[in-house]
C-alpha cells in the first residue's frame, strides 16, 4: 500500500475510547492506515512514492472532523444574501426599517425584500417588527423578514396580498397571525403552519440558485472543522426542490461535505414526492443521485415551537405569562399514527421539541411505534431537548431514544429564559448534559444555524462553561467536562449518524476526516475554547479549507 499522506509533529486527539493522545498519523485511499505515537511515524510495511504528501504540524493540534448533527445549510447559504437583521447590530425596530428602506431604494418595485434574524426580546420595543413599520420602509416591495428561531416572521401589505392572506384567512391548526388590537391583521405570523401558507407567496430561487447557497454555506462549516453535516429540515420553505438542490450540489462538488438529510414528513405522505417509499429506498436513491456523497438522516416532524416565542408546549405555565403553556402542533392519537407508520417503513424519526410537554409527547409516539413494530437499533432522536425532566430522559434511555441538544440556546437565551420565559429553576436545567451523560443516553451538541453562528467549538464552549450572554453560569451541576464535550461534536456524532465505525475517532480504517486547530482544547483554559482558530480541513485525507504547514511531496 502506497502512503498518500504523511501528517507528524502533531498532537493528535484520537478520541478513542482510552483517549489516546498520539503524535503522527498516516492515510491512504482516504482512510487512516496507521496512528502512531511518534512524532516521525514508522513507515515500514508501507510504500512511500513521489505523490506521498507530509504535513509537518509542528505542534498543532489534528482531532476528528467535526459531525454537525442538526444545522440548516441551505437556508444558511440563502440568509447570506439577505439583510441582516440581528441585534446588537440592530438595537431597534428602526434600525431595521432604515435597513428595508436602504433595500428599497435599490430594488425594482415588486420584487421581495428579504431578511433575517430579528430577535424581538432584544430590541428596544420588545416587539416583532409589524405591518405598518414594514409599509413605511418599502410600500411598493413585498417583505418577508425572518425571526432569529425561525418559527416566525414579519411581513408587509403586499406580501399578504401576494400570499392572498386577508383578514378572513383562518388561523391553521398549529399557527396564527398576529393582529392589532382593532384585529387588523399586523404582518406577523407565527409558527410553521402559518410560515407555510405565507412560502408559496415567496421567491422562487432555481435548482442553480440553491446550489450556489449551499456551496456558499459549505464554505463557513468547513472554515468551523466540520467535515459531515445534517441538514435538519430539507423541503421544510421550498418543498422538494431543496432535495434536488442537495443532490446537485454534492454530484457537482460544489459541497464538499459529507451530507445527511432530515426529509420533512409532509414528503412522506400520500400526497408528497417521496409518497411510499421506505427508508431503505430513499437512501439508496440519496447515495445514486450524489455520487455517495448524500445519506438519509431521517424523516423530520416538529411537536412544538420556541422557547423565546411562547410556542414551545410546556407542562407548566411560562414565568412570565402563568396563564399560557402553548399546545402541541399535532393531535397526539394522530400524531402516534404517522410517526408508527414512518418507523414501519423503516425510518429513523426525527422531532423537533423544545418544551417538555412536546419531549413528553415525542417520547410516546416514538415509544409507542417501537412497541407496535419492534425494531434493534432504530436510534430515533428528539431535537433541542431543551426543557426534558430527569424522567423524559430516563424513559428516553429506555426506549433507545438519542437527544440532539441546543447547547448554544444558554448562551444567547439563558439570561431571558431565566428571567421571563423559564424562570431560574428551569432555566438551570436547560440541556440538562451532565444527567445525559449519567444516565449513558446517546447525545450530541447543535447550533441549529442560523438560529445561532456555526462553530462546533463555541458549543463546546458552551456545554463546558455554560455562561450567558450577560456573563452568568447556568446550571452549574449540568457542566461536562471538555473531552465529553468533543466526542460529542466527533464520535457521538458518528455513532448517531449509524457511522462509528468509519467516522468520529482517528483510528486504523476509519475515514480520514480531521479538523487541524492552532491550539489544544483540553489544556487551553476552558473559558478560551471558543476563541481556538480552525487551521485547516481535511475529508478523506485532502485539504477542502485552510492553510497546512509545508505540505510537500516526500522525496
Amino acid at each position: 500500500m502506497t502512503i498518500d499522506l504523511i501528517i507528524k509533529n502533531a498532537n493528535v486527539l484520537t478520541l478513542d475510547e482510552n483517549d489516546t493522545i498520539a503524535r503522527s498519523v498516516l492515510v491512504a485511499d482516504g482512510k487512516i492506515i496507521k496512528v502512531c505515537k511518534e512524532s516521525e511515524p514508522d513507515t515500514s510495511g508501507f510504500n512511500v512514492g513521489p505523490n506521498t504528501r507530509e504535513i509537518d504540524l509542528n505542534g498543532a493540534t489534528l482531532l476528528p472532523g467535526f459531525i454537525d448533527t442538526h444545522s440548516h445549510l441551505l437556508m444558511y447559504g440563502e440568509m447570506l444574501d439577505f439583510i441582516d437583521c440581528r441585534s446588537p447590530e440592530n438595537e431597534s425596530i428602526t434600525d431595521i426599517v432604515q435597513k428595508v428602506k436602504a433595500k428599497a431604494q435599490h430594488t425594482p418595485p415588486g420584487k421581495w425584500i428579504m431578511g433575517w434574524g430579528y430577535d424581538d426580546t432584544l430590541l428596544a420595543e420588545k416587539r416583532h417588527p409589524m405591518r405598518d413599520d414594514l409599509d413605511q420602509a418599502a410600500p411598493d416591495h413585498p417583505v418577508f423578514l425572518r425571526h432569529i428561531s425561525g418559527h416566525f416572521a414579519a411581513v408587509n401589505s403586499k406580501a399578504l396580498e401576494i400570499a392572498s392572506i386577508t383578514e378572513q384567512t383562518p388561523d391553521p391548526e398549529g399557527g396564527f397571525f398576529g393582529r392589532y388590537e382593532d384585529g387588523r391583521l399586523d404582518g406577523v405570523v407565527h409558527e410553521i403552519p402559518a410560515l407555510q401558507l405565507v412560502a408559496p407567496a415567496l421567491p422562487k430561487p432555481t435548482v442553480e440558485d440553491l446550489v450556489e447557497a449551499i456551496a456558499n454555506g459549505a464554505k463557513e462549516y468547513l472554515a468551523q472543522g466540520i467535515t459531515t453535516c445534517t441538514d435538519a429540515g430539507v423541503g421544510l420553505d421550498k418543498g422538494a426542490i431543496e432535495l434536488d438542490a442537495h443532490l446537485a450540489a454534492a454530484q457537482s462538488g460544489k459541497n464538499p461535505l459529507n451530507m445527511r438529510l432530515m426529509i420533512l414528513n409532509h414528503l412522506f405522505r400520500e400526497d408528497g414526492v417521496l409518497a411510499g417509499y421506505t427508508a431503505e429506498q430513499t437512501d439508496e436513491e440519496l447515495q445514486q443521485k450524489s455520487n455517495g456523497r448524500v445519506r438519509l438522516d431521517s424523516a423530520k416532524h416538529f411537536q412544538d415551537g420556541s422557547i423565546q416565542g411562547y410556542t414551545a408546549a410546556l407542562r407548566e405555565p411560562y414565568y412570565s405569562k402563568p396563564d399560557q403553556i402553548s399546545e402541541l402542533l399535532n393531535e397526539q392519537q394522530a400524531f402516534n399514527e404517522e410517526i408508527a407508520d414512518l418507523h414501519n417503513r423503516g425510518f429513523r424519526i426525527a422531532i423537533h421539541g423544545n418544551g417538555d410537554r412536546a419531549i413528553g409527547s415525542n417520547i410516546e409516539a416514538l415509544s409507542q411505534a417501537v412497541q407496535k413494530y419492534p425494531r434493534d437499533d432504530h436510534r430515533h432522536r428528539i431535537e433541542h431537548v431543551q426543557t426534558a425532566s430527569t424522567a423524559d430522559l430516563r424513559t428516553m434511555k429506555q426506549h433507545g431514544i438519542a437527544a440532539s441538544f441546543f447547547i448554544n440556546h444558554v448562551y444567547y437565551w439563558g439570561d431571558r429564559h431565566r428571567d421571563i420565559f423559564l424562570g431560574p429553576d428551569r432555566a438551570e436545567r436547560m440541556n440538562p448534559l451532565r444527567e445525559a451523560v449519567d444516565l449513558d443516553l446517546l447525545f450530541t451538541l447543535h447550533s441549529d444555524c442560523p438560529i445561532t453562528p456555526i462553530s462546533p467549538l463555541f458549543s463546546v464552549w458552551a456545554a463546558v462553561n455554560r455562561l450567558t450572554r450577560n456573563g452568568h453560569v447556568l446550571g452549574e451541576s449540568q457542566k461536562i467536562d471538555v473531552v465529553t464535550a468533543l466526542k460529542s461534536m466527533t464520535i457521538y456524532g458518528a455513532e448517531l449518524n449509524f457511522e462509528e465505525n468509519e467516522k468520529g475517532t482517528i483510528e486504523e480504517g476509519k475515514q480520514a476526516d480531521f479538523a487541524i486547530l492552532a491550539q489544544d482544547p483540553l489544556t487551553c483554559p476552558p473559558e478560551e475554547i471558543k476563541d481556538i482558530k480552525v487551521l485547516a480541513t481535511l475529508i478523506n485525507g485532502e485539504t477542502v479549507w485552510g492553510d497546512v504547514p509545508a505540505s510537500t511531496a516526500v522525496k
